[in-house]
């Protein structure tokens, strides 16, 4: 893996600049870029800044970090994430925890669990978002007793997003209200265009109760867990002096919720709520940029983590003596199966081209026996697909599984 930089060199806006040699100003993905770092040095260097992290913050430090940029289904949060998630926990003992988390979101009853998994671990957990936490990771956000962004960060709408007729991520919000439109004309003019009709014809009373549940379900989610957590500290109201009560947190929590899933506000899925429309909402939230030293550490981490994923890399799991890897290799689609690392590592991918799902085993040791299942991993890191033939280039996967290993890929006669 190799990364270089083009001059003129990274402006200020990339991080907190230093003086090269020359007298050039880098930014610190410069200084990196510069610096001309292989994967084991990047590694290391990301650990780096993850202790300096939670030295600062005097707390555990996990992370939940998806590729934004790759752009398949595999990024998102979903079952498969739980067990590494519950593997990197088990790795820490403090009794408070800041989770990095990246993330274009996923399923709302998977971030349940996850919230769940660190409530039921730790006595106070804070989610901090150096990049970005759309939709259900909005939702995890949420269930922090803090939430840490700097200015450039952003969450995003929780609307539900349902799938209908072949479609995906369509908005729960916008097709219940534009039922409510179509109601309303037609109440309004005592007749139905004749347009609507093949649409309404599609449309069963269970789609529309699924549309329903979808949306409650994250609404109730987020009301709860801020009055759960994020409103536990709020105990007076700073306009009367009065004590804050359950009904009142409650209140303040639904009319936030109410905010974020409206998407007749946001328009798109997509959009980015920054840390001013937060505080607009009336959401307490930690700008983490006030304070230089941890600041520069989460900048510095983030910027190592987005290097991280110019390889075949799509989701981290990791804390700072720790890490598990997803990835792909060329030709190869992301498969939701992790590693499992013992004599020998299982991987499943996934053929490019019809898609059929195949387990590796990669042995690290010599004379293990192939398992049940398994292909064994090919000479030359090629392998024809049983299903379609199509040749997968699995050189990637080996690389990765030996990095992760630290441990060379034996292949026997």
């Amino acid at each position: 893996m190799a990364w270089c930089r083009i001059r003129p060199p990274c402006s200020a806006s990339a991080g907190r600049l230093i003086e090269a040699a020359g007298g050039t100003r880098l930014g610190i993905y410069a200084e990196y870029l510069d610096r001309q770092m292989s994967f084991p040095d990047l590694t290391a260097e990301r650990k780096k800044q993850l202790g300096r992290i939670a030295e600062i913050r005097g707390r555990d430090v996990l992370v939940y970090a998806s590729d934004l940029r790759k752009g398949t289904s595999s990024i998102a949060i979903g079952y498969e994430d739980l067990l590494p998630i519950t593997d990197q926990l088990s790795n820490l003992t403090g009794s408070a925890v800041d989770v990095i988390l990246e993330t274009p979101g996923g399923l709302a009853e998977v971030a349940e669990d996850i919230v769940r998994l660190l409530h039921d671990k730790y006595d106070h957990v804070a989610f901090l978002v150096p990049g970005a936490a759309k939709s259900a990771g909005t939702i995890m956000a949420t269930a922090g007793d803090d939430i840490l962004l700097e200015p450039g960060s952003s969450l995003g709408p929780i609307d539900a997003q349902l799938s209908w007729q072949g479609r995906t991520a369509y908005s729960a919000d916008a097709f219940l209200k534009g039922l409510e439109e179509i109601k309303d004309e037609v109440n309004r003019t005592g007749s139905l265009n004749r347009a609507y009709i093949p649409i309404l014809q599609n449309i069963s009373p269970g789609e529309i109760q699924h549309a329903k549940n979808g949306l409650s379900f994250a609404k109730d989610l987020v009301t709860r867990w801020l009055a759960q957590y994020k409103f536990r500290p709020w105990t007076q109201h700073s306009s009367t002096g009065k004590a804050v009560t359950e009904e009142d947190r409650e209140a303040r929590a639904r009319e936030i919720a109410e905010q974020l899933c409206d998407h007749g506000r946001w328009l798109s899925h997509g959009r980015s709520i920054k840390l001013a429309d937060l505080v607009g909402m009336r959401l307490k939230i930690t700008d983490y940029s006030t304070e230089p030293d941890l600041f520069d550490a989460i900048r510095r981490y983030h910027t190592l983590l987005q290097m991280t994923f110019d390889s075949a890399i799509y989701k981290v799991f990791e804390t700072p003596s720790s890490q598990i890897y997803r990835f792909a290799s060329q030709g190869v689609q992301p498969a939701p199966q992790p590693i499992s690392i013992g004599r020998k590592a299982i991987a499943e991918v996934e053929c490019g081209r019809c898609h059929a799902h195949h387990k590796l085993q990669l042995n690290l040791e010599r004379g293990v026996m192939l398992e049940e299942g398994c292909l064994r991993y090919p000479k030359g890191d090629s392998l024809p697909c049983p299903e379609c033939g199509q040749e997968l280039n699995l050189a990637e996967l080996r690389r990765q599984v030996e990095m992760q290993t630290k441990r060379e890929v034996v292949l026997d006669d």
